[in-house]
């Protein structure tokens, strides 16, 4: 362990005797690990990580940090695209990674009890030989935690029909700031009471750290039918998705995507699509007679909005390729610009079309250029503005133009998240869509359930909000610089 201040030493002497000192990261190096989430470029050392293994041991670590006054981000696989889990200087990451098993599989009721580093989709491979999978599936299922979703309140391609991670989430333990424990919701449908379950999927950490959550897991259509259509612009396919809601048709997963995205997908997953200015793929599934009806239905509108070609996968193998090529999106990215920005709104679904011509617009205007992925269905949209960080000024430009595409999805109706929360990311761009009454009021939430201030502070709101008639203040800046205090 590299030399640090007495103080530090303490803690970090008190939290080994609590996790085994092998679970206590202090060395400057490997701190660098914890720098960031998926948002990269902001990045803040952490004073230490800490990782705990179970319920009782992310209380006493609680506990301790409440004593010495020192912030604590909670952290699951670090995925996240809002800087939701950067660090406070100075201050503690709680990693959630060592707390991965499956605790109780209840199918009869339609149950599975997990611990928060769970990865998503190990859920589903858990009981898929039972015929059942857990619904939300955000693009890095394959690597994000549990934790995290319900911090993020995550959704995913199939959240349209299926919903997100609170219309999954039955029940949860939480560690609050002080370190006690709390069992909200449970196994009930409808619990009675406060809706405090509710409150705390998509809190961003800002209420308390989840040590177990219990998931509403379905059982698997009897069938799904898939199709992939390609048009000469986002115009005709936003008509299409217009068309096809309208219709009173409910896909599991309607995808969006705009010529660039495609290019960035075919370069790295190989499918193969074709050069079109946009491409919808599109899931329906329940019983087969329906979905085959469904699924004509739906081809129908496509093309009377102005398809250029409809292809449908001719097995499992070649549907997953199609799928792939869609959750690959992000990624993907990389091999047609050497940075990029990811940013999440919403819009009305009708203004799908209008929306992404100002967007191009906009990006003429500062000459970058912007890559169109988006949960087509529900108007989540995800603008992947591409950068090159070695030219001066882009870096900026880039991170100017995506707040500007969020103000613009707030002028359409919308909001300034989907799915990828608020984080540190969007916390400036809070006020264009509340009150100060409304967040103050917000304050008032977290204050009930941390009144210190010491979760995650920094995150969510634009500026220190006070505690309004409740002992102690809620003045979560004050917390960061405690952080940095007791590092330095």
């Amino acid at each position: 362990m590299s030399a640090v201040p007495a103080s530090a030493e303490d803690l970090a002497g008190r939290l080994a005797g609590i996790v085994g000192a092998r679970h206590v990261i202090a060395d400057a190096a490997e701190l660098s690990t914890y720098e960031c989430d998926g948002l990269t470029g902001v990045r803040v050392r952490p004073g230490l990580v800490v990782l705990p293994a179970s319920t009782e041991e992310v209380a006493e670590v609680m506990r301790a940090a409440a004593a010495a006054g020192v912030p604590i981000v909670a952290r699951g696989a670090g995925t996240g695209l809002s800087g939701g889990a950067l660090p406070v200087a100075g201050g503690i990451v709680l990693s959630l990674s060592r707390m991965r098993r499956i605790l109780e599989v209840d199918l009869e009721n339609g149950l599975v009890r997990v611990e928060p580093g769970v990865i998503n989709l190990d859920v589903s491979r858990a009981i898929a030989e039972q015929g059942y999978y857990y619904a939300p599936d955000p693009s890095s299922q394959s690597i994000c935690t549990i934790g995290g979703n319900v911090a993020e309140n995550s959704g995913g391609a199939h959240c349209l029909k299926y919903g997100f991670t609170v219309n999954h989430v039955r029940g949860a333990r939480v560690v609050l700031s002080d370190g006690s424990v709390v069992d909200l919701g449970g196994p009930v449908l409808d619990a009675p009471g406060y809706d405090l379950l509710g409150v705390l999927v998509g809190s961003e950490g800002l209420l308390g750290i989840v040590t177990e959550v219990v998931l509403r897991v379905l059982r698997k259509p009897a069938a799904t039918r898939t199709f992939f259509a390609t048009f000469p612009s986002t115009d005709e396919a936003g008509e299409a998705v217009s068309a096809i809601i309208a219709s009173g048709i409910v896909p599991a997963a309607i995808e969006m995507m705009d010529r660039l995205a495609i290019l960035a997908a075919k370069a790295a997953t190989g499918v193969d699509w074709p050069d079109v200015g946009a491409a919808l793929l599109m899931d329906v599934d329940g019983p087969l007679a329906e979905v085959e009806h469904t699924s004509e239905n739906a081809i129908d509108l496509a093309r009377r909005a102005g398809a250029l070609e409809i292809r449908r996968p001719r097995d499992e193998d070649e549907r997953a390729l199609m799928w792939k090529g869609r959750k690959s999106a992000f990624a993907a990215v990389g091999r047609i610009s050497p940075n990029y920005f990811v940013q999440d709104g919403v819009i009305p679904r009708s203004e799908i079309a209008r929306v992404l011509r100002e967007i191009e617009t906009m990006a003429a205007r500062v000459g970058l250029r912007v890559a169109n992925v988006f949960h087509a269905g529900d108007g989540n949209l995800h603008p992947l503005v591409l950068y090159d960080r070695k030219v001066p000024g882009q870096e900026l430009a880039a991170e100017e133009l995506g707040g500007e595409i969020l103000r613009l999805c707030v002028r359409y109706g919308g909001s300034i998240t989907g799915e990828h929360g608020v984080g540190a990311d969007k916390a400036a761009y809070m006020p264009d869509m509340f009150s100060g009454d409304d967040l103050d009021t917000m304050g008032l939430v977290r204050c009930a359930f941390d009144p210190s201030g010491l979760l995650n502070p920094g995150k969510v709101f634009p500026t220190p909000r006070l505690c309004g008639d409740r002992p102690g203040p809620f003045r979560p800046h004050a917390a960061e610089a405690a952080g940095r205090a007791w590092r330095e």
